[in-house]
């Protein structure tokens, strides 16, 4: 149980010894203009919005394996004094992976220790660092604490404590955090809450293509993805992120398609697989990756009603090729056209592009951004671009691409 013990008295009735907080106006406040920090790899600072902002704190979080490490160690050494504390790898695994990455470590710092007070005073000695990494904040503790390092109460205080050493200096704190099973942020919530950003690294664990999300950003917006690939040295940033999705298509095939999605704000061409085969099961499956499981079984009924295809008979498996996660409802009509495709074993014209939701009525609706969409795909050599602006229903787009 906890509890406060302060003197003076408040409106409340409540003990206190500070004065009457006075509240300002708007005009008031001075503002601050501080020069964002550019760590020289482009899509990086897009996501966060143009930089580092000065004293801002970031998280950045993602599955095991899938290069948190990796991408704050090439951010820090492009960067001069920067402060890299592991709590999770000895001083010679961090020379190993940074030899392997070619990290050339002129004006970076490392640091092998988990306990705060150790960590704040080391920070506080050192002057003129532009940043620091703490990998990871799971591992750290503090001995005014009870509980093991990682639990609820060690992280909320290890974070507020940092917290408030990063805005009373100036300087941006990066904490790499753990998942969960279910690809939640591990720890309390309330650590997504204090931070100032949150950066989210998906893509899968055995493919070469990374997507940097912000779920939330205080100084910038949170519709931005960076595109990354992961190399044998690091992480690459990727200029082209159509052409990494598209680079492995093969041609001519039926069940294969190409949708114009948007990851941020910026258009990205990927190409959506699928295998109808004739089912062994009573309940045929349903299986699909990089697309949204309802969305799925949503799609499969319309064509089933509106177009008649027997798929209460067939297995259904879609996929996205190259690891991305799509989660708009503009991919529908890919999602459909593949499907069809691979049910009629009629191959799509190679410069054929789509994209466009499905209503239960089989209606096509309109999707944001349609002529960005379209110009990412023209620009890339797809000629051919079917969307609700041309057909008003999968039936017409369905006779018209296949018979």
């Amino acid at each position: 149980m906890e509890t406060v013990v302060s003197s003076g008295r408040s409106g409340l009735g409540i003990e206190s010894s500070r004065e009457r907080a006075r509240p300002v106006g708007l005009a008031q406040i001075k503002s601050i203009d501080r020069a964002r920090i550019q760590t020289k790899m482009g899509e990086f600072d897009r996501v966060l919005g143009g930089g580092v902002v000065p004293g801002s704190v970031v998280l950045v979080a993602g599955e095991p394996g899938i290069g948190k490490s990796t991408l704050m160690l090439t951010i820090a050494d492009k960067l001069s004094r920067v402060l890299y504390i592991s709590g999770e790898e000895s001083l010679e695994q961090l020379k190993l992976r940074a030899q392997r990455l070619g990290v050339k470590g002129e004006g970076l710092e490392f640091l092998a220790e988990t306990e705060l007070e150790m960590i704040l005073d080391t920070i506080g000695g050192l002057e003129g660092l532009k940043m620091v990494v703490i990998d990871s904040v799971q591992t750290l503790y503090t001995p005014q604490m009870t509980g093991a390092a990682g639990s609820i109460g060690q992280v909320r205080e290890c974070a507020a404590h940092l917290l408030r050493m990063g805005k009373s200096r100036g300087l941006p704190i990066f904490l790499v955090g753990h998942v969960t099973k279910a690809g939640a942020i591990a720890g309390p919530k309330v650590l997504e809450h204090m931070v100032d950003t949150v950066l989210y690294i998906e893509g899968e664990r055995f493919g070469t293509a990374r997507l940097l999300r912000a779920t939330k950003n205080r100084f910038g917006a949170t519709d931005e993805v960076g595109v990354f690939e992961m190399t044998d040295k690091g992480m690459k940033e990727v200029a082209n992120p159509s052409r990494l999705f598209l680079k492995e298509r093969v041609k001519k095939v039926p069940g294969s398609v190409v949708v114009s999605t948007v990851e941020g704000t910026r258009p990205v061409l990927a190409e959506i697989q699928a295998l109808v085969a004739p089912t062994q099961l009573a309940v045929p499956r349903r299986v699909c990756q990089g697309v949204d499981y309802n969305r799925l079984q949503l799609i499969a009924a319309v064509l089933a009603k509106r177009l008649g295809l027997p798929l209460a008979t067939f297995d259904i498996y879609v996929n996205v090729a190259g690891g991305l996660q799509i989660k708009e409802p503009a991919v529908d009509l890919g999602v459909a056209l593949a499907i069809i495709s691979s049910f009629k074993n009629k191959a799509l014209d190679q410069k054929l592009a789509c994209f466009g939701e499905i209503g239960l009525l089989g209606e096509l609706r309109e999707v944001s951004q349609a002529e960005k969409r379209a110009r990412e795909a023209r620009r890339l050599g797809f000629t051919i671009i079917i969307s609700p602006e041309k057909f008003s229903s999968i039936n017409q787009v369905a006779k018209k691409l296949l018979g």
